[in-house]
């Protein structure tokens, strides 16, 4: 005999309702977090904040720390999937366009809605555990880039020690400058920002592929 499906409400499955309860779970640690108020922060508040019953923190979460971690993650995978479709949809076009487009999804994912930004780029105080899994996040997004370069500059690049040192200094450099425009500290538009990192991506990423050439060719 076939299962019985679950039941409905206003439409909804109760998959789909789980889903919304964590979703609302999500935005009010995004609030807290983004705010500097994670270290106060309790399963209560964070119900009281999202207008649930703290039963249904625990259909999602285990603890505060999961909650705080799947926070960066989502923020981290809406980056990740922004930015890579930018790069699907330039493939065929000139480098420097690919890094602008790169660059004003990254920026829009981050700048769009501000809380973002703030938490991705380390802007917020922590915990400890919320920033080492952080780091890690960011690890995994410079990886993203690497990968990218790999299908424009020769792979044999790889062999140089700026291989390593250049995606890491691009993205640490991007983090601070789109927390100064956040923070208000760097006085520019937002066109102006995307632009200024594009070019500088092109700058630092050009720059050290041909001094990884003239190595290898010495």
């Amino acid at each position: 005999m076939a299962e019985e499906p679950r039941r409905r409400y206003g439409g909804l499955s109760a998959e789909a309702r789980r889903g919304q309860r964590r979703t609302r779970l999500l935005e009010a640690a995004m609030d807290a977090i983004s705010g500097g108020e994670w270290r106060t922060a309790t399963v209560d508040k964070l119900c009281t904040a999202a207008g649930l019953n703290k039963r249904y923190f625990y259909e999602s979460f285990a603890d505060l720390d999961e909650v705080a971690t799947a926070t960066v993650d989502a923020i981290a995978d809406q980056v990740r999937a922004d930015t890579t479709a930018a790069l699907v949809r330039t493939a065929d076009e000139p480098l420097d366009r690919q890094a602008w487009a790169a660059v004003d999804a990254l920026v829009q994912s981050l700048v769009g809605d501000p809380r973002r930004g703030k938490i991705l780029l380390g802007g917020v105080a922590s915990t400890p555990a919320l920033h080492e899994h952080r780091g890690a996040v960011m690890n995994g997004l410079t990886a993203v880039l690497v990968a990218h370069a790999r299908t424009v500059h020769d792979v044999e690049l790889e062999k140089d020690p700026l291989a390593a040192v250049a995606p890491a200094f691009i993205i640490g450099g991007t983090a601070d400058a789109i927390l100064a425009y956040l923070d208000g500290r760097a006085d520019i538009t937002r066109d102006a920002l995307v632009t200024s990192l594009a070019t500088l991506w092109l700058v630092t990423g050009n720059g050290a592929a041909d001094v990884a050439r003239r190595r290898l060719a010495d």
